[in-house]
C-alpha cells in the first residue's frame, strides 16, 4: 500500500484519537480496511471510532468469533474480522455487499475480501513500534481528505491532553466561518470544543485574548477551559443555547430588556479601556469593506463591472464627516445569534457574549447598529428608536448628531453584508444568504433618507440594483 499519510501513534491514547478522528469524517458508503498483524491495534482504533459515534459507554465486542458486529445509526456501522474466512465467496453470505453502499464499514483482514473489494475505499494499515505503532493511510479518490484528518487528529489529541477524549460530541452548526464547533459532555460536565485551522481570518489566539478581556470586565465571555490557541484550538465553557431569538420567541414580553440589556453592555464595554493591539481601520479602509456590494451583489447580477472608486470614495467622505471620530473597542457581530440570556447570573453577565474574534477599534455607533440593524431578524422600530435615544443620552451625544453617525455606519455595513452575502452564494453555494438581502436592502434604503448621506443615496441609486433583480 502506498501510503498518502504517515502517522505515529505512540501510545494507545493517540491510536483511540485516530479512530475518533475518522469517526467525524466517515459518512454512509465509506469503508474503512484496516490492515496489520494480530496485535497491532486494528480492534482498539475500531472501537474508539464507534464509541465516538455512539457513545463511550456503548459494548464493542470484538467480531473475532461472530465475523460481523452491526451498531444502529444514521448511518449503520458495520465492524467485521474477516480473519476466518477460508473463501471470498462466504463474503456475499455475511451482507457486506449491500452494507458497502449504505453503511459506514469498518473491516479487519480486508485481504479476505478478494474480488469483493467495495468501489473507493480508505486503507490503514497499522505496525507495531515500541509501545504504539505506526499508522500508513491511503485515501484512494479524496484529494482533501488528508487536510480534514490532520485536523480532526489535533483536535481529538488536544482533547486527549486534557482529558476530554471521552466525552459525547455534538456538533454546533456555525454560520458563515470555517470554525467548528462540537458540544461535549463528560460525567455531568459540559464544554464547548473551537477549532478554527491556522491561517484564517477568525483565530483562536484573537478569540481567546478578547474573551479574557471581556471576562476581565465582568462580561460573560465563554471561560478558557484549555487552550492551544496557536494550533487553533480552545476547550471552552458551554454558555448553553438560550439565544435571544430563542429567548425572545418563547417569551416576547421580554424582547425590551433583552436589548436593554445588550445595550447597556456596549456601554460599559466602551467606556473601559480596549483590549491591547486591536485593529483599527481608516474611513477609506471601511469604505473599502463595503465595497463588497460593487464587486458581488452588483456585478454578478448585472455581469458588467463599474469604477469602484467612486463609491469608496463618496462613502469614506461620508464616514468621514459624520462617523469618524475617537475610536472604542467594537466587537463587530454583535447581533442577536450571538447574544445569549443568562438569567441566573447578576447585572450584565446576564448577556452571554460570542463569536467576538474580529473585534477591533471602531465608532461607538458600529455595534449598536449590528445589535438594531440585525440581518438575520426584524428588530421593532420603536425598540431600536428606544435603544438610540438610550445609547446617546448614556454617551453624552447630541442626538441629531448620533442619528447622522448611526445612519453612516448602518449604510456601511448594509453595503458590506450584501456584498458578503451575495458572495457566499456565488462561491460556496450558501445560497440561504440570498433570502435575507431584501431585508438588508431595506435597512440599506432606511439609513440612506438621513439628510446627512444624500451624496452616499445618489451614488448608490446609480450603482446597486434593487434585490428583485439579484434573487431569482
Amino acid at each position: 500500500m502506498t501510503a498518502a499519510l504517515t502517522l505515529d501513534l505512540p501510545d494507545e491514547a493517540c491510536t483511540a484519537s485516530l479512530g475518533r478522528a475518522l469517526s467525524g469524517l466517515l459518512r454512509a458508503g465509506d469503508c474503512l480496511l484496516l490492515e496489520g498483524s494480530i496485535g497491532a491495534g486494528k480492534s482498539h482504533l475500531a472501537r474508539a471510532f464507534i464509541r465516538a459515534r455512539l457513545g463511550e459507554a456503548e459494548d464493542v465486542p470484538s467480531p473475532t468469533f461472530t465475523l460481523v458486529q452491526t451498531y444502529p445509526g444514521q448511518p449503520e456501522i458495520w465492524h467485521a474480522d474477516l480473519y476466518r474466512l477460508t473463501h471470498p465467496d462466504e463474503v456475499l453470505e455475511l451482507g457486506l455487499d449491500d452494507a458497502f453502499a449504505t453503511a459506514i464499514c469498518l473491516i479487519e483482514w480486508p485481504d479476505r475480501l478478494g474480488r469483493a473489494l467495495p468501489e473507493n475505499p480508505l486503507h490503514l494499515r497499522l505496525v507495531a513500534r515500541g509501545e504504539g505503532r505506526v499508522a500508513y493511510l491511503d485515501f484512494g479518490n479524496r484529494p482533501r481528505f488528508g487536510d480534514s484528518l490532520l485536523r480532526h487528529f489535533g483536535a481529538e489529541n488536544f482533547l486527549t491532553r486534557h482529558e476530554w477524549q471521552t466525552a459525547r460530541r455534538k456538533p454546533l452548526v456555525v454560520d458563515a466561518s470555517t470554525r467548528r464547533y462540537q458540544r461535549l459532555s463528560l460525567a455531568g460536565q459540559k464544554a464547548v470544543r473551537m477549532d478554527a485551522p491556522p491561517g484564517q481570518v477568525d483565530k483562536a489566539t484573537d478569540f481567546a485574548k478578547v474573551g479574557r478581556h471581556l471576562l476581565a470586565l465582568g462580561l460573560s465571555a465563554p471561560q478558557i477551559l484549555a487552550d492551544d490557541a496557536a494550533q487553533g484550538y480552545l476547550l471552552l465553557e458551554d454558555l448553553g443555547d438560550n439565544l435571544y431569538p430563542a429567548q425572545i420567541a418563547a417569551v416576547p414580553a421580554l424582547e425590551l430588556r433583552l436589548y436593554t440589556e445588550a445595550t447597556d453592555v456596549l456601554l460599559h464595554l466602551q467606556a473601559q479601556p480596549p483590549a491591547p493591539n486591536l485593529p483599527d481601520l481608516s474611513a477609506t479602509e471601511w469604505a473599502e469593506a463595503a465595497a463588497l456590494a460593487i464587486d458581488w451583489y452588483r456585478r454578478g447580477p448585472v455581469g458588467t463591472a463599474v469604477d469602484r472608486a467612486q463609491f469608496v470614495s463618496i462613502l469614506a467622505k461620508t464616514l468621514h464627516l459624520h462617523a469618524d471620530g475617537p475610536r472604542v473597542m467594537a466587537l463587530r457581530d454583535y447581533h442577536a445569534e450571538n447574544l445569549l440570556w443568562l438569567p441566573d447570573r447578576k447585572g450584565l453577565a446576564r448577556v452571554g457574549l460570542l463569536d467576538f474574534q474580529l473585534a477591533q477599534m471602531g465608532q461607538p455607533g458600529y455595534d449598536l447598529v449590528s445589535l438594531l440593524q440585525d440581518a438575520r431578524r426584524l428588530v421593532p422600530k420603536e425598540i431600536e428608536a428606544a435603544m438610540i435615544r438610550r445609547f446617546a443620552k448614556a454617551t453624552g451625544h447630541d442626538l441629531g448628531t448620533f442619528q447622522a453617525a448611526y445612519a453612516a455606519l448602518g449604510a456601511q455595513r448594509a453595503l458590506r453584508i450584501l456584498g458578503i452575502f451575495a458572495k457566499l452564494a456565488a462561491t460556496e453555494g450558501k445560497t440561504r444568504y440570498l433570502s435575507m438581502i431584501p431585508h438588508v436592502w431595506q435597512q440599506l434604503k432606511r439609513n440612506l433618507t438621513n439628510p446627512a448621506l444624500s451624496e452616499l443615496r445618489e451614488v448608490c441609486a446609480k450603482l446597486l440594483p434593487p434585490p428583485q433583480t439579484v434573487v431569482t
